[in-house]
């Protein structure tokens, strides 16, 4: 399956292949997709729609940061809850 991210104003993110939803905070959300980690930052942030059958979440919220990790970059539990 592709991987689809779609940002709309900042204000909406719909992610088609997501395989996890490791975290989601009003702040941050940790997300993997494929052989990667999208971590989501930003204010406000919430889960709208979760379909992992689909493969597909959306959030709204205020975007400011979209950052992928590799697949050997693991985010410490504390850094993800605390950040």
């Amino acid at each position: 399956m592709e991987e689809k991210i779609t940002l709309t104003d900042r204000k909406s993110l719909n992610i088609i292949g997501a395989t996890k939803v490791v975290s989601s905070t009003a702040t941050q959300a940790v997300v993997e997709v494929k052989d990667s980690t999208l971590i989501i930052t930003g204010k406000e942030l919430e889960v709208v729609k979760l379909n992992l059958a689909s493969k597909e979440v959306e959030f709204s919220g205020i975007v400011t940061n979209l950052k992928y990790t590799l697949p050997h970059e693991k985010i410490p539990l504390f850094k993800r809850i605390f950040k």
